[in-house]
């Protein structure tokens, strides 16, 4: 975890304080629902609940401590527990946490709670990305831009449409993102290889239904990690999604294009060593963060494959992936909304280069009336094109429906009022009402 790229409430959710407290409850839970069995006195699930009750501060460092001599971080938390409940209450209530469980079982548990607290904060950040998105999509809703393919001027398009696909795209983020939680939002007190011979299954219905988890059907020693892959898989997803989206911010702020840039706020300084420079940083900057979401993806999916019925190969992966992956795309989430609420948008400088190539971008409509006149599809490509070649190679200097016009196998077929007609930008626009009705409802 990086601070300069990590928010609080979602830095909050990994801290070894918030992990030990999700791991005490728990214990606490699986001991209330073992007390209710008759396995272990009422008294014991009562006098953590107390202790509890009187809002401890979580000693970090002492557990620490412990866990230096025991070498295993859960029994370092059960000793400190111990002996704070003891403290507490006079008598060594605690001894009887843990009755029958398993480490796995509340490392798994409180990973499945911390990811789907994670999730919880996610799926807030896409649903303000889509709030801004739809706000700058319906502003320039019949914005007329240049469509490109391959980087090239291809046909009219508008800023708004391009902004209602990434709306599409984030919507389906968001699906997915609902979809991961409750992949990964399952609960695992199944004891040693996971066969329930120490603890009653009730036990593990108990402690989910308090933590807000489903089941897992069949736990081995470990929550299958297939699930923890998916979900990281979806993270991975969405900062694609993310960089696909700063990645058209990037081109269309070049200097040649100068489309639309990000927001470059007062007393900011672009370059060290030139004066003039506007730089798309944030962009570039979630370019990078999308590339350390997805190389967290891999080591999840090498996770999938444990031996047998539990080893520890995905614990220290996980320390890294977890915490690190659900951080840094809050972060990227949270700064391109930023970005794109506080987009500059040139629609003048839109149309100029809409403008530039002398009307080339009408070339399909001019080639279909050809055909509709009766001239083969063939022909009447050879026609277009021959033209529009001429105005290519003038940079724009020429007019195509000009040298169309004046063009005799042109204008056997189409007259010169049919082809001004071709050059109509409204045209390309009659359909926008009908893709914003599919994307916003």
């Amino acid at each position: 975890m990086v601070p300069r790229y990590s928010r609080p409430d979602m830095t909050a959710i990994w801290t070894p304080e918030a992990r030990f407290r999700i791991w005490f409850e728990i214990e606490a839970h699986a001991t209330e629902a073992l007390a209710e069995l008759g396995v272990v006195p009422r008294a014991a699930a009562d006098a953590l609940w107390a202790w509890w009750r009187t809002k401890p501060r979580i000693d970090v460092d002492a557990i620490d401590a412990i866990e230096a001599v025991t070498k295993h971080d859960v029994i370092a938390f059960l000793t400190w527990v111990s002996e704070q409940v003891a403290a507490h209450s006079g008598e060594d209530w605690a001894r009887f946490m843990h009755q029958g469980m398993t480490s796995s079982d509340v490392l798994d548990t409180c990973l499945a709670v911390q990811l789907t607290r994670a999730t919880d904060l996610l799926i807030a950040d896409v649903d303000a990305l889509l709030a801004v998105i739809r706000r700058r999509a319906e502003e320039h809703k019949l914005t007329p831009t240049i469509g490109r393919s391959h980087g090239i001027h291809a046909e009219p398009v508008t800023f708004g449409l391009k902004l209602a696909q990434a709306y599409a795209e984030f919507d389906r983020a968001r699906a997915r993102l609902v979809t991961a939680r409750a992949e990964v939002a399952t609960c695992a007190i199944s004891g040693a290889v996971g066969t329930f011979a120490n603890v009653d299954p009730r036990v593990e219905a108990h402690v989910a239904a308090k933590l807000g988890l489903a089941i897992e059907p069949v736990s081995t020693q470990v929550i299958p990690r297939d699930r923890h892959a998916m979900y990281f898989a979806t993270l991975g997803v969405i900062a694609s999604s993310i960089e696909r989206l700063a990645t058209e911010i990037r081109h269309l702020q070049r200097t040649e294009v100068l489309e639309a840039e990000e927001y470059f706020s007062p007393g900011q300084k672009g370059s060290s060593a030139m004066p003039h420079k506007r730089n798309p940083v944030l962009t570039e900057n979630l370019t990078g963060l999308a590339r350390m979401v997805r190389g967290y993806v891999t080591p999840a999916l090498e996770n999938v494959a444990l031996w047998h019925e539990r080893d520890i190969s995905h614990s220290s992966v996980e320390r890294y992936v977890a915490p690190d992956a659900t951080i840094t795309l809050d972060f990227a989430l949270g700064r391109i909304t930023g970005v794109i609420d506080k987009l500059v948008v040139y629609p003048a400088r839109m149309q100029k280069n809409l403008d530039r190539m002398g009307g080339l971008v009408h070339s399909q409509r001019v080639l279909l009336a050809l055909t509709q006149a009766g001239v083969s599809r063939e022909d009447a490509y050879r026609l277009v094109q021959r033209n529009a070649m001429k105005v290519w190679e003038s940079d724009g200097a020429l007019s195509l429906s000009e040298l169309l016009k004046a063009d005799a196998d042109v204008t056997a077929a189409l007259s010169p009022t049919a082809i001004d007609a071709e050059f109509d930008l409204g045209y390309h626009y009659k359909h926008v009402d009908t893709i914003f009705a599919r994307v916003f409802g």
